[in-house]
């Protein structure tokens, strides 16, 4: 978990990820955002997020974001 909150620290400085529990939902973060989260969470954790994976669900808080990662390095 502490490797993603850095991942998204590095995004986004100013967002409180560890209790922030809206961030889609809110506007919080924006689709350039997510791309950017995307792009730096598949290089970080080496996994790639797909289309079908963009969903609020998945983004809504870094603990979602986190058990998304999970999933897929077990798909792996």
């Amino acid at each position: 978990m502490e490797k993603l909150l850095q991942v998204l620290n590095e995004v986004r400085s100013d967002v409180d990820f560890a209790n922030e529990g809206k961030l889609i939902d809110n506007g919080i973060l924006d689709s350039f955002d997510i791309i950017q989260v995307v792009t730096e969470l598949n290089d970080a954790f080496d996994i790639e997020i797909s289309v079908e994976d963009l969903v609020p669900e998945n983004f809504n808080t870094a603990y979602a974001m986190m058990e998304l990662i999970q999933r897929l390095q077990q798909e792996d």
